[in-house]
C-alpha cells in the first residue's frame, strides 16, 4: 500500500481544526464553575512546566549538575524573583557544579 502524505496532512488538519472548533461550539456560555475557571487558568503554567522540566535536567548531560542548577534557580527565584537573575545564577551554578563534578 503506498503512502499518500496529503491523506495525512488532509487528517491532521481535520484533527487540528476540530480541537479548535469544539470549544467555541460546545461552551457558548461563559464558564461559571469555580474548580473548571482555574483549572483553565492554570493550565498553560503547568503545560509549560511539564515542557520545561525534562530539558533542564538533561540541559548539561549529567543530572546531578542540571538538578544543582534547576535548585539554584528556584531558591534565587524564591528569594528574588528577578527572571534575570534567576536564569544567570541557575546558569553560574551548574557550570561550576559541571566543572567539580569533571575534576572528580
Amino acid at each position: 500500500m503506498k503512502n499518500n502524505v496529503y491523506i495525512y496532512i488532509l487528517v491532521m488538519a481535520g484533527v487540528t481544526y476540530l480541537i479548535r472548533l469544539l470549544p467555541l461550539t460546545i461552551f457558548r456560555k461563559e464558564i461559571k464553575n469555580r474548580f473548571v475557571r482555574s483549572f483553565l487558568y492554570y493550565m498553560p503554567y503547568v503545560t509549560l512546566a511539564v515542557m520545561t522540566f525534562p530539558a533542564i535536567l538533561s540541559a548539561t548531560g549529567n543530572v546531578i549538575s542540571s538538578t544543582i542548577g534547576f535548585a539554584a534557580a528556584l531558591i534565587i527565584a524564591w528569594l528574588d524573583g528577578n527572571l534575570f537573575k534567576v536564569a544567570l545564577g541557575a546558569c553560574g551554578a551548574a557550570l561550576v557544579s559541571q566543572f567539580i563534578v569533571n575534576l572528580l
